[in-house]
Order: C-alpha cells, then structure tokens, then sequence
C-alpha cells in the first residue's frame, strides 16, 4: 500500500476523535498541509527503505507550519527543496498561527536532524536511499494558554484510540518500505513503535531526541547520532564509500 493512501486513512480514521481539556486546539498538518506533505512522500517515500526514523508529533514550529516532519523551515524549504505553502487549520491559536514559510520561528529538533543529514549525506536524495522519516502521531495538542500538549500526556480514554490508529498507520508505513531497522527519535516514539510492531521483521531501537529542552541534544547531537547508528550496524563510512563509486 502506498505511503500517500496510508497517510490518507490515518487521517480519516482519526477525523472524529475529540480531546477535552486541557487540550483546547488541535492541529493536524496532514489535513491543512496536505500540498507539502504529499509532495514531501512523492519526491522522498518511494520504495524500499533500510532504515525509518520514526518521531512523536508534530512541532509548532516545525511540521504545523510545513508539513513535513521535524519540518524545519529553512532545511524544508532550502534543503528538501519543498515549497508548497500550507493552509491553515480551522480554528487557530492565536499564539500558534500557522504561518507556513513565513514564520520567523526555527524548529530546533528539525535543524538539528535535517542538519545531520545534509551535512551526512550531502544531498536528500542520498540520504533518502537509506532512510526515510515519519510521525508516529499526526496531531498536534495547544492548551488553552498556547502550550504545546504532548501525546503521552493525554489521558487514557483519549490515548487509546489514537494510539490504535497510529499504529495501524505505522504497521502499514513500516510492511510498505521493508525497512530492516526502525528508530524512535526519543523514548516515547521507540516505544510506539515496539508495540505498534510487534510480529514484525524490523529491529526497534531509539536514539537521542534533537529537542532542543534537552541539553545532552546540544553537545554534538548530529555525533551522537552517528554514534548510536555505528553501535546498531549502521554503518556510515560504508554508505559513504557506496556513494563515491
């Protein structure tokens, strides 16, 4: 099944859930960002993958604003060479606009990944040859006062059937591109995706989030991550020498 039919039933199934306080917006970049997103797995979700990186949720000023995951705005726009504009959702914050490229925020945690991957692989399309990187949740949660309300956090009757349909999401995604290793980007996503997985072929691992509220993120992160591949058989010195011959 094809990453863009997939994505289109995740939404779908989660269209009539309802969140009570202290969610009081929730976003879903799948729906108003459908342009950049779709153009996001035409150009990059195309085949067989070795390795998918799997985050938690959108980022305000991330994948809400472009549709992308970890979806830095100037790595989107100047890296992935992305640029079709989002729309907006229906009812906004009116702390959290969703201002697509012209938003003068930078998403820490998505400069840092796409940053080690450029600065890796050099272009996207070697990266891409490899590795591919999805959301475990599409949704975005704002509280009433505009803070950002993790899915981990809501409570048990609303996690449940979310959890469930992101699953099924992320089962489809994971038996469409083959991938021999799954990586959590951070503990919550490894653990979605051990139980979202369970049965399945690939190994299930986590690295360092990127966030940029933690501080061990900060001290070489894009090191860090060539750390954690290198300890799992991810070997980047052999990518790159496949890439130079």
């Amino acid at each position: 099944m094809e990453l863009d039919k997939i994505t289109l039933q995740l939404c779908s199934d989660l269209r009539n859930q309802r969140f009570s306080a202290p969610v009081a917006y929730v976003y879903n970049p799948l729906q108003y960002a459908w342009s950049p997103h779709a153009e996001y797995l035409r150009r990059y979700g195309q085949g067989q993958r070795d390795i998918v990186l799997v985050g938690m949720n959108p980022g305000p000023w991330g994948m809400v604003q472009t549709g992308v995951p970890f979806g830095d705005i100037v790595m989107v726009r100047d890296w992935l060479g992305i640029t079709c504009q989002a729309g907006k959702p229906e009812i906004e914050h009116p702390r959290r606009r969703v201002e697509g490229f012209g938003c003068q925020r930078r998403e820490i945690s998505g400069s840092r990944l796409w940053g080690w991957a450029r600065d890796t692989f050099v272009t996207p399309e070697q990266f891409f040859k490899h590795f591919f990187v999805v959301n475990y949740c599409p949704l975005c949660f704002f509280e009433a006062g505009g803070g950002n309300r993790t899915p981990d956090r809501l409570g048990p009757g609303e996690r449940e059937p979310l959890f469930a349909a992101c699953d099924r999401a992320l089962r489809a995604m994971v038996s469409s591109l083959r991938p021999w290793l799954v990586i959590g980007i951070g503990r919550f996503a490894e653990k979605r995706a051990r139980e979202a997985l369970a049965g399945l072929p690939p190994l299930v691992a986590s690295v360092l989030h990127p966030s940029g509220a933690n501080p061990r993120a900060s001290r070489n992160w894009g090191g860090q991550m060539n750390t954690a591949l290198d300890t799992l058989g991810v070997k980047i010195g052999a990518i790159h020498n496949a890439m130079h011959t």
